[in-house]
């Protein structure tokens, strides 16, 4: 689960540091319901992973001005909350010593993918958010972005203008844009909707 930190990360850990409130609020969104799913794994309780996720969370905010850390934040979160669980079941004195077996000795292989997690959750956003376009607009779209067509083939297709095709393209992007910017930076976005 380590992996080196990114330039994206030392630009949020830099924000973080000087107190910026918005960055905070973005990393929440951004990784707060694959936590919870991922804790969840473990707990066996929704409420109670919740409960670990936001204990995470606090003491993220708690300590973001003085916080060295040495691995990504997707590695770092996935690594608190792992060990959130772990004193959990501790606490607990769970009787499924199997679970507590595997949560101190490392992650199930091919059933817990730290990736699955956070992409997923962003995945079913973007999704509900272009099921959300017009109808016509959604076509063209998806037979863009994930069939990969020229607007000239769309158009030849669909018997409309290059035109209309581009016109069409732009207003999804700025839809998604608008429905998708509490999750999602305007890079992030740009770069998942246009590498499907």
């Amino acid at each position: 689960m380590k992996s080196s930190v990114t330039a994206s990360d030392l630009f949020l850990f830099d924000r973080l540091k000087k107190g910026d409130e918005t960055v905070f609020d973005f990393i929440f969104k951004y990784y707060y319901s694959g936590l919870v799913v991922y804790a969840s794994q473990f707990v066996l309780d929704q409420m109670c992973a919740e409960d670990i996720v936001q204990d995470v969370f606090v003491k993220f905010w708690e300590k973001s001005k003085t916080l060295d850390i040495s691995t990504n934040l997707k590695g770092y979160f996935f690594l608190s909350v792992k060990n959130g669980c772990l004193d959990y079941l501790k606490h607990q004195k769970v009787s499924d010593k199997y679970r507590l077996q595997v949560l101190s000795e490392g992650d199930i292989p091919n059933v817990i993918d730290v990736d699955y997690f956070v992409e997923s959750e962003l995945k079913n956003k973007i999704d509900q958010a272009i099921s959300k376009l017009p109808d016509r607009c959604r076509e063209i779209f998806i037979l863009n972005r994930v069939e990969h067509k020229t607007p000239k083939e769309i158009a030849l297709m669909l018997g409309i203008s290059n035109r209309t095709v581009e016109t069409q393209i732009g207003k999804a992007l700025r839809l998604l844009r608008a429905d998708l910017k509490d999750y999602l930076s305007m890079g992030t976005l740009a770069f998942l909707l246009f590498n499907k």
